[in-house]
């Protein structure tokens, strides 16, 4: 993070994650878009950005391989908060699951998860960013300690624009209690001991007492896909 947006990060760090979103769309709307899986912390998101403003659009990374659950998710916070389908960007991979297996052969994600992370979540995330100057994600500092140094506003590197991350102070208490005040539709697997839900091949139920994001990548040293690390 440079000493700017570390600074910028920092006079934060005691203020809401309302007050972060404020700031970061008074300063970058329209060029800013809220990066969606319809998990816990990113239907949180989507309720606290209509609630400042209604026209921000939000993406999600659809990699052909999502829960049915998600897909259902999907379409409840369509109805609920009345998203018109421009504010509804599907992103999805160059190649068909059909393609990829043809060129890398089948199961790539059991073979080779980077590679598959790359080809059906990082390359689309590279293409859709290019039309923003900065972007929303719903990561957490005590969700992996990759994340445990993520700044509330940051330079991403990676990506060459600005990460706006208003929940990495927030705890998953915090986040179901936001959920709950506010009645936010959520995933349904969340109820079934999946903290995490990514594609239906890469992500198991995770019990009581384990590492949050232990059901992601089972039987790998993998830890993330490749969207937030720099």
């Amino acid at each position: 993070m440079s000493a700017d947006f570390k600074t910028l990060s920092d006079s934060f760090e005691a203020k809401s994650p309302q007050d972060v979103l404020a700031y970061a769309i008074e300063t970058y709307h329209p060029r800013i878009v809220l990066a969606c899986s319809f998990g816990a912390e990113d239907v949180v998101l989507v309720d606290m950005v209509h609630r400042m403003n209604p026209d921000i659009p939000l993406f999600y990374l659809d990699t052909d391989f999502l829960f049915p659950e998600t897909y259902a998710t999907r379409d409840r916070i369509i109805e609920r908060y009345q998203l018109k389908p421009a504010q509804v960007i599907q992103v999805k991979s160059l190649l068909t699951p059909q393609k990829q297996a043809a060129s890398y052969g089948d199961a790539l994600w059991t073979s080779n998860p980077d590679q598959c992370c790359q080809l059906r979540k990082v390359e689309p995330l590279t293409r859709v960013l290019q039309g923003y100057d900065a972007w929303i994600t719903g990561i957490r500092r005590d969700q992996a300690p990759s994340r445990a140094d993520a700044g509330l506003i940051e330079r991403d590197q990676k990506f060459r624009l600005v990460k706006v991350n208003p929940l990495v102070r927030w705890s998953w208490t915090d986040v179901w209690t936001y959920i709950k005040i506010y009645e936010v539709p959520y995933n349904p697997l969340h109820d079934q001991n999946y903290p995490s839900i990514g594609c239906t091949h890469c992500t198991k139920p995770v019990m009581p007492g384990q590492d949050p994001r232990s059901g992601r990548w089972q039987g790998s040293a993998k830890t993330e896909c490749g969207l937030h690390k720099s």
